[in-house]
């Protein structure tokens, strides 16, 4: 037994503690790269699509992990400029795991993007 003054504070003995509260939490993941996203965004939607990505027009870290847009041939034709080509919009996690993805707009290779004072 230990004796303390009025101004001590009591403190219980190191065995009766409550295990920390952090301990029990799971470690925070690491934000891979913008390369790695990258890469991981292309293999994953090919693996899903069945098609490589012709080329990746965005790419943005955020809060949840990184968004990118993917640019796909779904449909090849010849000549190549009226190939049908998609956008898909994917989230990844910070890991640069697929959570999700959306096909967007479908539109002609040769076709270019239009501001909409033109439409």
């Amino acid at each position: 037994m230990r004796i303390t003054n009025d101004r001590e504070p009591k403190r219980e003995p190191k065995a009766a503690r409550a295990p920390r509260e952090h301990a029990a939490r799971e470690p925070r993941e690491s934000r891979v790269s913008a390369t790695e996203a990258l890469r991981s965004a292309a293999e994953q939607l090919t693996e899903l699509l069945g098609r490589r990505p012709e080329s990746i027009s965005v790419l943005k870290p955020t809060e949840d992990g990184w968004a990118a847009r993917v640019e796909v041939v779904e449909v090849e034709r010849i000549p190549e400029t009226t190939s049908v080509m998609a956008s898909y919009d994917v989230a990844l996690d910070p890991a640069g795991r697929l959570l999700a993805y959306e096909r967007g707009r479908r539109y002609t290779r040769a076709q270019t993007e239009r501001d909409d004072r033109d439409r």
